[in-house]
């Protein structure tokens, strides 16, 4: 299952709250210039999981959750918004996937017509 930063999973699949919130903390993490392994030890967990949080590989508990927003200085309930914008904008790049997919299925299977004919030039 691969994908995209926020989809670890197939893109036309619905979302997982786990990509949309790793997706956010990583974004945070950055934008305050922090490595992994600073954030990781202020929050008391390991930066190998730390990192499989944030790429969306593993499920957070809602302390673990707290820990890192301490860590990195934010509130969960400015953190939660992020994320839910980040679903949104997650299952608006499904639908629109998913048009396009509609529509090269129904090309690939409409038929074809062909131009069979003479080309006169004056």
């Amino acid at each position: 299952m691969k994908g995209t930063l926020m989809t670890q999973h197939d893109p036309t699949t619905r979302p997982l709250l786990r990509d949309a919130l790793g997706g956010v903390l990583r974004r945070i993490r950055l934008q305050q210039g922090r490595t992994l392994a600073n954030v990781a030890r202020a929050a008391r967990v390991s930066t190998p999981y730390l990192s499989e949080l944030e790429r969306g590989r593993k499920e957070a508990s809602s302390e673990v959750v707290a820990a890192v927003c301490n860590a990195l200085g934010v509130d969960l309930a400015d953190v939660m918004p992020a994320v839910g914008h980040a679903l949104v904008a997650a299952r608006t790049r499904r639908a629109e996937l998913m048009r396009i997919e509609a529509v090269r299925s129904h090309r690939s299977t409409a038929p074809r017509a062909h131009a069979e004919g003479l080309c006169l030039a004056a």
